[in-house]
């Protein structure tokens, strides 16, 4: 077998994503918070790019991974609470909040799903069916109270400068209503999207695992 070139989506993908990155960090409005929000991103990207020869992903899995990855620089070049868009959506519709942090919880939902669902159906024994989705909502809200718990440790760190990176806009619910969303997002994925990230799995199962 030749050795695995990057395909022209793959490359479109991250020169997407670096071309967001660098224009988020031009004059960002809070330069901690831009790079608190980040910062999962510069983890993220070199483990993406260090396995994707030995274990490349599907490509609704990079996609998503890549989405994923542009709410957190778009969230931390305007801070969750500011991102203009979303107070456009909140004047127009007259809500009490910017709403962007609640519809990043919920990718922190959605794209991890998946993620959990491609690593196990790959790596482990498990099966598709109830036990699955059950684990992986389970795990994705495991995974946002674990995020929850580094945003309390920042704000007790930084104490007035963590405030832009928590943006609870003075929801005392703010933290239970993030992790809530993010469940949401978990099984939102995997019901909308599993019948598809399955066909796209088929290349990367044996015979036997792939679904029918």
């Amino acid at each position: 077998m030749g050795e695995r070139r990057a395909t022209v989506y793959e490359k479109a993908l991250l020169l997407l994503v670096a071309g967001v990155f660098v224009w988020s960090a031009i004059h960002p409005r809070d330069r901690l918070t831009w790079a608190l929000e980040v910062m999962p991103v510069l983890v993220a990207a070199p483990i993406i790019l260090l396995t994707w020869r030995r274990f490349p992903l599907t490509d609704l899995l990079y996609g998503l991974l890549a989405v994923h990855a542009i709410v957190l620089i778009v969230g931390g070049k305007y801070t969750y609470s500011q991102m203009p868009l979303f107070n456009w959506i909140k004047d127009a519709f007259h809500l009490a909040r910017n709403n962007y942090d609640r519809f990043g919880h919920l990718m922190q939902g959605f794209v991890p799903a998946i993620l959990a669902r491609e690593l196990l159906l790959r790596t482990s024994p498990l099966k598709r069916g109830k036990w699955m989705f059950a684990l992986i909502v389970l795990s994705c809200l495991g995974a946002s109270a674990l995020y929850e718990l580094v945003e309390w440790q920042a704000a007790v760190w930084l104490g007035g400068d963590a405030e832009a990176y928590l943006a609870t806009q003075g929801d005392v619910w703010d933290t239970q209503k993030d992790m809530a969303m993010a469940g949401a997002g978990a099984i939102l994925a995997q019901v909308t999207l599993a019948r598809f990230h399955d066909r796209q799995l088929r290349p990367f199962l044996t015979e036997c695992e792939a679904p029918k």
